[in-house]
């Protein structure tokens, strides 16, 4: 059996591993901790740690885990920005789930864009008090409007195609256009200058760290819709807050916040919350949050589960090779050993 510390565990993460996660050849420890440096040491023993977005997995505890036997670390995402995959490089190998259901994604997005425009969430909260009134529930058609999607993988094309099926016109931004794919790509800048709905469908980079900042607010349109569903970071949240307080960002619609680790996943609701940023966020009329759940479906959670076991089971039964191994050489030319079909190292 693979022996396999599971961090950061929820509910429904046992449920779908414990029936999509090869149970008969992988061994879970399921712990409910975050993985950290202070609490790598449960994973003492094991041959995998299993791994989520909040969990830590810097070069601390990368050299933790190697001294461990730790051989193989197994994200349950497709984002891996909390892992410093260049240290883990000769010692532990890195392991992801490029694409668990797109769909999720980009549906969530489209959920929080419709009750955002049409007050959904206002008209929800009124009708159970039994005030029936509509006054100040105006929205917008969304047909006619421009929608700029920054980020055009798996996920923004497929709301780029959501969008389309709306009436919107549909402009993108990405540092890698797709070829042949029929989309109109254009500059940042007049991404920001031309769209009514801004949604961000990219990973966090060095370069794409707070690409939504003050400068950037200052060159959209008044009244622009914010979609965030990818990574928190990629708004400076105090620049999307002084935008809706001077009233240039129309509305706000974000599924993750770049300091949520230790508050997204989480029940707060007995205590006071002490991140003050996010308290007036939320405040804000205009603004919805919810807590990294745009990729909660079921058909995600079983995609995850077995890709996830499926990537375990290749790098133990294949030489250690795995084709969704993150590498921090991978693309490099002469560089990139998986492109040959052979170890990373």
């Amino acid at each position: 059996m693979i022996k396999t510390a599971f961090f950061d565990t929820k509910e429904y993460d046992k449920t779908s591993f414990e029936q999509h996660g090869r149970t008969d050849e992988i061994e879970y420890k399921f712990l409910e901790t975050k993985l950290t440096e202070d609490t790598a040491e449960l994973a003492r023993g094991c041959d995998v740690v299993c791994v989520f977005v909040n969990d830590t997995v810097n070069d601390a505890v990368i050299d933790k885990l190697y001294s461990y036997g730790v051989k193989l670390i197994a994200l349950r995402c497709a984002g891996y920005n909390n892992v410093d995959v260049e240290h883990a490089f000769g010692k532990i190998h890195v392991v992801h789930v490029p694409a668990y259901s797109p769909y999720a994604v980009a549906e969530h997005a489209a959920a929080l864009l419709l009750t955002s425009v049409r007050r959904i969430h206002k008209a929800y909260n009124r009708t159970r008090d039994f005030n029936f009134s509509i006054g100040g529930l105006t929205g917008f058609d969304l047909h006619g409007k421009t929608a700029g999607i920054i980020g055009t993988g798996k996920i923004g094309r497929i709301f780029i195609d959501i969008c389309r099926g709306f009436g919107m016109n549909v402009i993108a931004y990405d540092a890698f256009p797709a070829k042949d794919s029929g989309i109109e790509y254009v500059s940042l800048d007049e991404l920001f200058a031309r769209s009514d709905v801004i949604s961000l469908h990219c990973p966090l980079t060095a370069d794409t760290k707070h690409m939504i900042n003050e400068e950037a607010i200052e060159k959209m349109k008044k009244g622009v819709v914010i979609l965030n569903t990818s990574r928190g970071a990629l708004i400076d949240a105090e620049a999307l807050l002084a935008g809706i307080r001077s009233r240039k960002v129309g509305a706000a619609c974000l599924d993750v916040y770049e300091e949520e680790a230790d508050i997204f996943f989480e029940d707060r609701s007995g205590h006071i919350l002490n991140d003050e940023l996010l308290s007036r966020l939320i405040s804000m009329p205009n603004v919805i949050v919810t807590s990294h759940q745009a990729f909660l479906t079921e058909e995600a959670l079983s995609n995850i589960a077995e890709a996830t076991a499926a990537n375990i089971m290749s790098y133990f039964t294949n030489d250690g090779i795995c084709d969704n191994e993150l590498c921090y050489r991978c693309g490099k030319i002469h560089e990139c050993r998986k492109e040959r079909k052979e170890r990373c190292f």
